[in-house]
């Protein structure tokens, strides 16, 4: 997942940790814990063991574990085999991989397309 076109990890919730609030950060942002508030970076990564219960707005999106909540990415959602999304999901590339759970809708945009998606209610994609 890390290259050296990608961006370095900033922040990070360990896998014997909870968070609750918001955070905006730059870089690579992973859960392998519990986070309960919406989180807004360059890159999210949710471990296999992490659980998200909130909203993401990123460049690219990486579920390994759970995630309750919206995501709007600039380029790609990638929901591995192990990924469950209970939400709504915008992005230009979508990949899922088979045994992968996602319950919601998605809306894949053009590359060129500018549209401005607000997501429904939270309350709506709480499982």
């Amino acid at each position: 997942m890390f290259s050296k076109k990608s961006e370095k990890l900033e922040a990070l919730v360990g896998h014997q940790s909870e968070f609750k609030g918001d955070i905006v950060t730059q870089g690579t942002f992973r859960v392998d814990g519990k986070y309960e508030g919406n989180i807004t970076a360059d890159w999210v990564v949710i471990g296999e063991k992490g659980t998200v219960n909130g909203d993401i707005i990123a460049k690219n999106v990486v579920i390994g574990g759970k995630l309750s909540g919206n995501i709007k990415a600039e380029e790609l959602v990638e929901i591995k085999q192990s990924g469950q999304i209970y939400g709504e999901i915008v992005s230009r590339k979508l990949s899922i991989a088979e045994g992968a759970t996602f319950e919601g809708r998605s809306l894949v945009q053009k590359e060129d397309s500018n549209n401005v998606v607000n997501f429904p209610a939270k309350e709506a994609a709480s499982k």
